[in-house]
């Protein structure tokens, strides 16, 4: 049955915090829900969400952490006028639940939610919770988590994974995909990931490691840069190794079953799709991230025999070199690493929180 009133879904900055938001909004329309979104110009939804056909709404907020001290002094002001802002859609939308997936877009439209008394639910995609989902978590309805103990032992959530596209979804068995490679020649396929807005230290440092590799194995490179993509086109013909080179790969589908290996950051929701795919990864945490959740979101994925971590400044060293070049000569092994990544996979959270959304719209 279609709920009168729209469910809105909080969202906003990087790929980690909107894919699962676009995953939950396909699955409610594919149920005839009607569906809105609350976001930033700034953020990567300003094009995806809009791609989609979603309707989007937009604020302006502001960001605190690791800015001086001038943003703070003006943080409250600026904080009322995202607040009034948000208070102006809901209004004008009138939400029947909303859904925050973290970002600094949360905060207001969380608080506003609370505020309206609107049911509140907020999912957490990393092994450590977020600025935004751990204010909100007071507030919220019901929270939910990709991780187990994201959120401190006081607060109860769900743990379901993270929302994953369908297309992904639908990928077949490590088995499967890997059947008929194992008979051919040693061609390994290596996917390299940045992130969502790509990543300096990968685009220039991986190319010089994926050389050394060429000399023991052929190999074929599918690499997200996010910028630079001429630069990095330039330094894969000098090196002589065989490469497709893109700012941004939007069918990331069709690149795992492509792969063989990933090398990427340990962003939450690569990882989460690296495990329902199941495919192996060398995993390069991002130093700086907030609170080193990609740290944390790495040793969940490894710990399982899924992959291999090694740190940004560990690239250069010929230690860490020669472990990247042992695993892509092993094709057996590879396969291992996808089987046990598959292991640790939690497919159902979509449909969890599309159920969510809807029992709590029909009491209202």
């Amino acid at each position: 049955m279609k709920i009168k009133r729209p469910i809105m879904i909080v969202a906003g900055g990087t790929g980690g915090h909107i894919y699962p938001g676009l995953a939950l909004a396909r699955e409610l329309k594919e149920r005839s829900q009607d569906v809105v979104w609350l976001g930033t110009k700034k953020g990567l939804e300003a094009e995806l969400v809009s791609e989609a056909n979603i309707e989007i709404n937009w604020i302006s907020v502001p960001r605190l952490r690791g800015l001086g001290y001038l943003a703070w002094l003006l943080s409250p002001f600026r904080l009322l006028i995202s607040i009034i802002q948000t208070l102006v859609i809901f209004y004008k939308c009138n939400p029947s639940v909303v859904v925050g997936f973290g970002g600094f877009v949360s905060g207001p439209g969380g608080f506003v939610a609370w505020l309206t008394r609107r049911p509140l639910l907020i999912h957490e995609q990393n092994a450590i919770a977020g600025s935004s989902n751990k204010i909100l978590a007071k507030f919220a309805s019901e929270i939910f988590a990709a991780f187990p103990n994201s959120f401190p032992d006081k607060v109860e959530s769900k743990i379901i994974g993270n929302p994953i596209r369908k297309s992904i979804l639908n990928i077949l068995s490590p088995e499967e995909r890997f059947f008929e490679r194992l008979e051919k020649k040693l061609v390994i396929n290596i996917l390299v990931l940045g992130g969502s807005q790509g990543s300096r230290a990968l685009n220039f440092k991986i190319p010089k490691i994926l050389k050394e590799v060429k000399r023991d194995i052929d190999l074929n490179v599918w690499h997200q840069v996010g910028k630079d993509k001429s630069s990095i086109e330039d330094i894969y013909k000098n090196y002589e190794v065989k490469a497709k080179v893109e700012n941004f790969i939007f069918n990331i589908a069709d690149a795992y079953k492509w792969a063989d290996i990933v090398v990427c950051r340990a962003g939450a929701l690569t990882i989460s799709e690296l495990e329902i795919v199941g495919i192996g990864a060398i995993l390069i945490p991002l130093p700086n991230s907030i609170d080193n959740h990609q740290y944390k979101n790495a040793i969940s994925f490894c710990s399982n025999g899924a992959g291999l971590i090694i740190l940004e400044n560990e690239l250069g060293l010929k230690l860490s070199r020669k472990k990247i070049i042992n695993l892509c000569k092993n094709k057996k092994e590879l396969i291992n690493l996808a089987n046990n990544a598959r292991k640790n996979a939690k497919r159902g959270a979509t449909k969890i929180l599309a159920d969510t959304c809807i029992k709590f719209a029909n009491r209202i």
